[in-house]
């Protein structure tokens, strides 16, 4: 990614976010990349003039859904934040890790290209990175550009993607050629060492063979063996052997100051399914100071050593291979010039990969403009057969919705949980809720129907008298209308009760439960809109619970639910407020 800043290209590295589960030892880890976010704001910091370097806090679980979505969340809220102020659009997105969030937030960042670099066979790596493998095919399809860093994994990836390169890590040459050119003092830990010095750097990881370096060391205690590398593995094998010298990790930039000194570097790996696949980088590195190389049989070596007209990597197959080999350290009979070694390394430098690759990418960028120049007129069209698509499908939808809610019997159904409905017997009294402003948010004939059943019920003996109960008003109060309508039709005055204060249907049981404990009454009719039961039946199960019996009988048929061909706005209005209504109540604590 530096080599293309320099490159005048203004680029965002987002720092890696794991292909497996956190465990108790990634801690340093996962606090390390914490101090990294910190440094810079909201996790970006600039490195160089083109160089910004994002270091995301995420959840260390790359495959669970949940993490990934949080994970999408936090970090396009950054990095969309960072394009604006930028004024950076539709980039060339650049991925070497194939997980779920790469999928996730790449159409969001709508590229101009998508280009993966396959640079390991991760699904091998550990077994808390198998799981990667059906994301790894995604992400090799959704890519316009693939590249691969050994031949297996350009097979793997060709079987999915046609647009599929190979290109081998490269190694920054500037700093060995500066070390091999000028006058370098010899680290200090290194002083003194018996020669030939057998050297060593990079991880020192699960893949090195202890074994190999361990029977090295014993058969020639002639030499110094030099691991320069942080420890990733357990190197009981060669830790207390006196001619094994391990210096931990180092400073990137100081490597060339140790590979100088050595006499020959090794690439000791065991040969796995996970080694099959990989491509050291160190082997140009050792070439690059001029270095004859030892290496066991890693297929990507070998294939190296062929590319390169062969000798270069001197292989071990038995111990009579490593005597040869040392043997050869003094006469120079392995043929191969430093000269010729250091050329080789140079033509792997990442200034040289890079300019190639950028040539592919290039390539590709023309290709998609003269795609979309071609084609636009059939984009046109299709952007607008899709918006008709999704309009007529709105339209369609729309149309489903309004045919079910008022002209099937669907609304009438799902209302049916909102009636409560007995049969009338002797009560104390008769009590009736006014209908206001009626079910449809204006007066109406609610109150009259309401008025007249109850007669009709006090007349048929059900009860001798009869509360009528609501507060509001418009010209005359609800319930001295109901009084008199009643009286009107028979009804002694004397029998009457009024309740005037209530605004709503809680205050209508409230108010009314007040005065039936004053006159001792435990047994009513309740008279009501059908659909009004259920939420006064609640209603009084909360204020009276079982102190008193009330017998639910709604008007019958009434008018303003009167079921026409079709189903009426108002009607589907006022059914929706009582379910509204209820659930208001509940959160109220009313019910």
């Amino acid at each position: 990614m530096s080599v293309l800043s320099r490159n005048a290209n203004r680029v965002l590295f987002i720092e890696n976010t794991g292909v497996r589960a956190a465990t108790l030892r990634d801690i340093p880890r996962l606090w390390n990349r914490f101090l990294n976010w910190r440094k810079g704001f909201k996790g970006i910091r600039r490195e160089n003039e083109n160089l910004y370097i994002y270091s995301p806090l995420a959840l260390p679980f790359p495959y669970s859904r949940i993490a990934i979505k949080i994970n999408k969340i936090m970090m396009l809220s950054v990095i969309k934040r960072w394009m604006d102020s930028m004024e950076f659009h539709n980039p060339i997105v650049w991925s070497f890790l194939p997980t779920g969030i790469v999928l996730n937030i790449l159409d969001d960042l709508n590229p101009s290209i998508f280009i993966y670099y396959c640079i390991d066979d991760f699904a091998s790596s550990s077994s808390g990175a198998r799981k990667i493998k059906g994301l790894e095919e995604g992400v090799i399809k959704k890519a316009d550009i693939v590249f691969a860093t050994s031949h297996k994994l350009y097979e793997r990836c060709l079987s999915v993607n046609k647009v599929t390169h190979i290109f081998p890590f490269g190694i920054s040459i500037d700093g060995y050629n500066k070390a091999r050119e000028s006058h370098v003092e010899m680290p200090d830990e290194m002083r003194g060492l018996r020669r030939p010095i057998i050297g060593y750097v990079g991880g020192l990881h699960k893949w090195i063979d202890t074994n190999l370096l361990r029977q090295i060391a014993m058969k020639r205690n002639d030499v110094s063996i030099v691991l320069v590398g942080p420890r990733q593995a357990d190197l009981s094998l060669v830790d207390k052997l006196e001619n094994v010298f391990i210096f931990g990790k180092k400073e990137r930039d100081t490597l060339p100051n140790y590979v100088k000194f050595f006499d020959v570097g090794i690439i000791p790996y065991r040969l796995t399914a996970y080694t099959e696949n990989v491509y050291p980088t160190k082997i140009n590195e050792y070439l690059a100071m001029g270095k004859p190389v030892l290496s066991t049989r890693i297929p990507e070596v070998v294939e190296f050593d062929k590319q390169n007209g062969g000798g270069f990597i001197h292989f071990i197959s038995s111990e009579a291979d490593i005597d040869k080999f040392i043997n050869s350290l003094s006469s120079q009979e392995d043929g191969i010039s430093k000269d010729r070694r250091v050329a080789v390394a140079n033509k792997n430098s990442w200034t040289s990969k890079i300019e190639s690759m950028c040539g592919i990418i290039e390539a590709k960028l023309e290709e998609r403009k003269n795609e979309i120049d071609a084609g636009w007129l059939k984009r046109f069209k299709k952007i607008y057969l899709k918006t008709r698509k999704k309009v007529l499908g709105l339209a369609a939808a729309a149309s489903i919705v309004y045919i079910s809610l008022f002209y099937t019997p669907i609304v009438w159904f799902l209302a049916s949980p909102l009636e409560v409905q007995d049969e009338p017997k002797k009560v104390d009294a008769i009590v009736v809720f006014g209908g206001g402003v009626g079910e449809g948010g204006r007066p109406g004939p609610s109150t009259s129907e309401r008025a007249f059943y109850s007669v009709e019920l006090y007349k048929r003996g059900y009860a001798d008298n009869i509360i009528f109960s609501s507060g509001y008003t418009y010209k005359y109060n609800d319930a001295e209308n109901m009084m008199l309508f009643a009286q009107s039709l028979g009804v002694p005055k004397g029998q009457i009760l009024l309740e005037k204060k209530a605004g709503n249907a809680y205050e209508n049981v409230k108010f009314v439960t007040d005065i039936l404990r004053q006159k001792k009454w435990d047994e009513v009719i309740l008279i009501t809109s059908p659909y009004n039961t259920r939420r006064s039946k609640l209603l009084f199960d909360k204020f009276a619970g079982h102190e008193m019996k009330i017998i639910y009988c709604p008007v019958k048929n009434p008018q303003f639910y009167y079921r026409y061909s079709a189903l009426r706005i108002d009607q589907l209005q006022a059914i929706a407020h009582e379910y509204l209504a209820i659930i208001y109540y509940k959160y109220k604590g009313y019910i």
